[in-house]
This record gives structure tokens, sequence and C-alpha cells, in this order.
């Protein structure tokens, strides 16, 4: 089997564009990637181009390990977001062919099933009014659709300070919706890395109360010895990797101890494989696994692909119940929470089938997404500054 052909498909949405990669083969099978980018998207779509011409068309499917390797290091230059988010796309299409080929789901190839289910939290639901009721209701819809775990950023545009009124601010968000959704929801406390040290230490302290699941990203990525001056200042969990591109570079993390959970993006890391190798690295340091997914269903169907085989995989994201909720219809078979969860199946590959046609209602937006600027969570379109 060889592949012959990739066709490329962007959804977009006012604040994402999410691409699509279609992998086609000899044999009439094909497989099916995604990716997010932020403000990438066209250049994602370049390097595919020269990638299909320089390594994929004419290569087997199913040597994945090959075909990584050498989109990764065949062009010498250090890959980064753009190129490791492409071969994400092609990877996981890859496992997807690899599945179907074989009539067994992605997870039976990666060592099989430790759990029937892989717990959900939801993200992407506060888009209303920044009020502690209207944060409240909107947390109460979350758990009425059956979920037990949510996640929020409740600091506004905060950026490396955080007033004492806009602290006040977010503390009453949280105990409005700590006290909406009862003691045993976990509420993941999400910070973009926004802060300093010393603002992220102080607003652990004000958070604790409401007892969060993790803070995720209190600082920006690039410093894992200012992240570790966190940890070693609160007991609560710190969650971090969505920005991190390359299992590789998740050593120094490992080694500093700087963290309780990480969460690689699959769509960004490289795929499938390099998620299910970064997890059994993780699980020798004691680390729990939940990715980060602010993909559409594909992105999710992958995800769960690992989830389903790591013992140490604690929780996945999920945007697409509240969201750009329609954007589940570009497939059959789209993964649905069910009473808090995803469960499994045995379908084989992803267990998803891409629709060109539905995918084509969503054509290319000029999506823009800026955390620093006042409403960002509402998700909204908004003029370029």
């Amino acid at each position: 089997m060889r592949i012959t052909r990739l066709d490329t498909h962007v959804i977009g949405t006012p604040w994402r564009n999410l691409t699509y990669v279609v992998v086609h083969t000899d044999e009439g099978l094909t497989g099916v990637g995604e990716t997010r980018m932020l403000g990438h998207t066209d250049a994602l779509r370049g390097y595919l181009n020269e990638a299909a011409a320089n390594h994929i068309i004419g290569s087997d499917p199913f040597a994945v390990e090959d075909l990584v390797r050498r989109m990764k290091y065949g062009d010498y230059g250090r890959a980064g977001e753009i190129v490791m988010s492409g071969i994400a796309c092609v990877e996981t299409a890859c496992w997807d062919i690899k599945g179907k080929a074989l009539g067994v789901p992605v997870w039976q190839l990666l060592g099989g099933a430790v759990t029937d289910k892989v717990k959900a939290y939801a993200n992407g639901w506060y888009t209303t009014e920044r009020t502690p009721q209207a944060y409240a209701d909107a947390a109460r819809t979350v758990l009425a659709r059956g979920y037990r775990a949510l996640k929020i950023d409740p600091f506004g545009a905060g950026r490396f300070e955080l007033s004492h009124d806009e602290t006040m601010t977010a503390v009453g968000l949280i105990e409005a919706v700590r006290d909406a959704i009862g003691p045993d929801t976990e509420l993941m406390l999400e910070m973009h890395g926004r802060f300093n040290p010393a603002t992220a230490v102080r607003l652990a302290r004000e958070m604790a109360p409401m007892r969060p699941a993790w803070l995720e990203e209190p600082i920006p990525p690039e410093n894992l010895a200012a992240l570790r001056k966190v940890a070693g200042k609160t007991d609560i969990p710190i969650a971090t990797g969505e920005r991190i591109h390359d299992r590789i570079e998740f050593r120094e993390l490992f080694e500093n101890q700087a963290a309780d959970i990480i969460q690689p993006d699959l769509g960004h890391i490289g795929g499938i494989a390099e998620t299910r190798k970064l997890a059994a690295t993780a699980e020798t340091y004691y680390l729990l696994v939940a990715p980060h997914n602010v993909g559409g269903p594909v992105l999710t169907a992958a995800s769960l692909q690992v989830g389903f085989c790591a013992a140490n995989f604690k929780i996945l994201e999920h945007f697409n119940d509240f969201a750009d909720d329609r954007i589940k219809g570009i497939v059959k078979g789209a993964p649905e929470v069910v009473d808090g969860y995803f469960h499994r199946t045995d379908s084989p590959g992803l267990g998803v089938e891409f629709d060109a046609d539905a995918a084509a209602e969503f054509p290319q937006q000029s999506a823009h997404f800026d955390l620093w600027a006042e409403g960002w969570e509402k998700r909204a379109p908004r003029a370029r500054r």
C-alpha cells in the first residue's frame, strides 16, 4: 500500500480554523488527521504541499515511524510548531488507515485498552457576561449535559500582574462557579501563561478555598525554572505542556519536577505515537496526562486512542458541546460525552469518517483569537488592533 495524495480542508469559525488532512492510498483506503493552528493555517498548508512531494507521496502508511522520522529530520532544519503539526495530521491519518486495513481500532494497535471510558471536561462554556450569576448559570448548563469537570480562565485580560479589583472579580467568579457545581465536580483553573511567578503564587492562594483540580500554565511556558518556583509554593497541582511541540522537550520539565500533569496537544506534537511515547515517559515520573484538545471531532477521536491505552491518562478536554457544536457534523461517528465520559468503541481506525461535503459548509475564515483583549472569553468576531 502506498500514499497517492493528500487533500487539505480548513474548517473556519470566527475564532479558530481547524485543518483536516485526508490521506489517500492506492488501495482505496483513506485516513484523516486534524490540527488547530492559531494564525498559521496558511503556513501549515504550504508546508504540507512541500512535504507531500519531498516525503509523503509514495510512502507506506504502515511505516509510520519511518515517515515521521523523515518529515521531522529530513529537511535538516529544526522542527517547530508548523512542522510538528503537519506531521501530526499525516501521522494520525496513517494510523487511521492502518486500523481500517486491519479492522481494529487504533487503541488496539497501541497495546490494547486499560479502560473502557475516559473522563471529559468542558471548555468554551463561559461565553457569557462576566458576572458571578451568569457564570454560575452557565456552569449549571455544563452539569446538565452530564459533565463532572469543567475549566475556566476567570482573569480577564490579565498579564504579568493583576490588580486587587481584578483579583476580587476573578475570585468572585470562581466562588460562584464552585457554589453552582458543588464539591464533587472537578474545577480546572486556566491561567493561559498570563502571570509572573509572584502573581501566580498569590492567585493560587486566593483560589485555594475553591479547590482547583489544577493550575494550568500559571506563567509563560518558556522558563521552566520559574515554573518550578511556582510549583514549590502551592499545593495545587500544576498542569502545562500545550505549547511544547516536541516530546523530547518535555525532558527538562520532567527532570525539574515542575509539573504534576502534562498537557501535550496531539495535533501539535507529532501525532498519536508521539503522544503515546510521551505518556509512557511521563508514567516513569508518576505524572498524569491530560491532553490539550481545542480541535474538532477528529482530534478528539485521536486523543482518545491514547486515552484508552495509557494508564496515566487523567482526562480529556472537550470544546465542541459548547463552542462551535455544529462542526461535529463534519464527521460521522463524532465522539460524544455521555454521563461525563467518552466511552470506548471498537470501530476500526479512529472510528470516524470525514465528510468533505459537510466540511464545505464551514469555509476558512480570517480567524483571530487574542487572549489579551477584553472580552476574549466570548470567542466572538472582533476588529483587529
